[in-house]
């Protein structure tokens, strides 16, 4: 007894999802505190706890949802505080930890190595560190890249100083999906709107979005593999449902909203498709908006809705429930409308637990989501739908408003907090676990009963 006492123990402190969430919550707190000094916000004055604590959880779990203006509050040591919690919450606490062994050649145990994997979604305990080399490197080169485009594409009209710090800054928040800017500085409050003329802007913006999105698996076996044909199921699944959800997005919010003059009505027939283009990719889930979210037609408003609980894809910066989480899903609808039991593609099975897993996330995605839309819309006093719109943004991490966020209530803003974090780091650790579940056996099973379905 003593001996499984110690054992159990050790277990618990061992628990890798226990970990991610705990560093989650200490780095939120560490930049709560940053940002909480009078040197972070422009005015030289502290602002409110509150909104410290609202900010570090928005940019710690990528979300981007605000209570003011990221350029108008928070001066340049707060912009640099909020972009370093959206790199460390984007690539996850453990690629920062692992960067930092690595550069003081630290050996990684075996309690590392389980955290590591869990951080980007893999269940091979061998090859992790060489991935996450490959991550960190990966990861930052793509970033200098989309800073380098955007760099040189302000320099002309903004000069070196603001060119290199709107590059930096947006090729980060834009690869971990997070959506913060700092284009106050010429319209307080509109996001990207302000380039939502500029294909270069926008086109280099959803770039680094859907690379972020595609996950850390992704890239590594394409990168490997190259030839489609001989890419994993998960790698096919990702990439296809990937480029449908981004058409599809397109073309409905294109359709929904081409007349609607808040919109997309006053735009040409190429700022249109660009536009709505942005959207679709911005949903899933970088939350930065080329047009007025509140302006959306309520079709508009549900196919975002949708859009930002699928996501991106497992192992990324994104957030939601996931791409392929949702296509077993619809698979499993599929199989159980012809009549059948065992859910297939691409000539593969998928195993029922998994099956099971997609649900549970699905299911608690959306009635947390539907909840958290009431208590909005009861104590903010905002409509239904705009609820929703705000409820699931926070909870798919998305950052998109339909301009609800600075009005809400105390009790809202609470509310939204504890989605953003649970959103980042409950469905992570929840969807992450299942990796290393007790998949054993019952020791005994009850008899069957018969029941009416349907």
């Amino acid at each position: 007894m003593p001996r499984n006492k110690r054992t159990s123990s050790k277990t618990r402190q061992t628990n890798p999802t226990r970990i991610i969430a705990l560093s989650f919550a200490g780095i939120i707190l560490l930049g709560t505190l940053l940002l909480m000094l009078p040197v972070s916000s422009r005015s030289g004055v502290s602002c409110s706890p509150l909104t410290a604590l609202f900010t570090a959880t928005s940019a710690t779990c990528v979300t981007g949802l605000v209570m003011a203006d990221t350029w108008s509050q928070w001066s340049a040591f707060g912009q640099v505080v909020i972009i370093l919690l959206i790199e460390i919450g984007g690539l996850g606490f453990m690629s920062a930890a692992s960067a930092v062994i690595f550069l003081f050649r630290r050996k990684i145990g075996l309690r590392q190595r389980m955290i590591m994997a869990q951080a980007i979604s893999v269940d091979d305990m061998q090859s992790v560190v060489k991935l996450q080399k490959w991550v960190i490197l990966g990861s930052l080169s793509i970033q200098a890249c989309g800073a380098i485009i955007l760099f040189c594409r302000f320099l002309p009209q903004y000069g070196p100083g603001r060119a290199a710090a709107w590059g930096a800054f947006h090729a980060i928040s834009a690869f971990c999906n997070a959506g913060f800017d700092i284009f106050g500085s010429i319209e307080p409050g509109q996001s990207v709107a302000v380039f939502n003329d500029d294909p270069i802007v926008l086109l280099t913006l959803a770039g680094l979005v859907i690379l972020g999105g595609l996950g850390f698996l992704v890239w590594e076996e394409v990168a490997r593999v190259k030839r489609f044909k001989k890419f994993s199921v998960y790698t096919k699944l990702v990439l296809i449902s990937t480029a449908v959800l981004l058409l599809l997005g397109t073309a409905l919010i294109l359709l929904l909203e081409w007349k609607n003059p808040d919109t997309l009505g006053q735009m040409p027939l190429w700022q249109k498709v660009l536009n709505s283009f942005f959207q679709s990719v911005t949903l899933r889930t970088a939350g930065f908006a080329s047009f007025d979210q509140g302006g959306l037609t309520d079709g508009g408003k549900t196919v975002s809705i949708f859009l930002m609980l699928i996501g991106g894809s497992s192992g990324s910066t994104a957030g939601g429930a996931k791409t392929v989480t949702v296509v077993v899903l619809l698979l499993f609808i599929g199989t159980r409308l012809r009549g059948r039991t065992t859910v297939t593609v691409f000539k593969r099975s998928i195993l029922p637990e998994k099956v099971l897993d997609a649900m549970m996330i699905v299911s608690v995605m959306a009635g947390l989501s539907v909840a958290g839309a009431l208590v909005i819309s009861t104590t903010s006093g905002t409509a239904m739908v705009d609820s929703l719109y705000e409820a699931v943004s926070a909870i798919a991490t998305v950052g998109l408003t339909a301009g609800l966020t600075p009005d809400l209530s105390l009790v809202s803003h609470v509310l939204l907090i504890i989605f953003m974090y649970f959103g980042r780091v409950g469905i992570l650790t929840l969807s992450l676990g299942f990796l290393m579940g007790d998949r054993a056996e019952e020791r005994f099973r009850y008899a069957h009963t018969n029941l009416l379905i349907g």
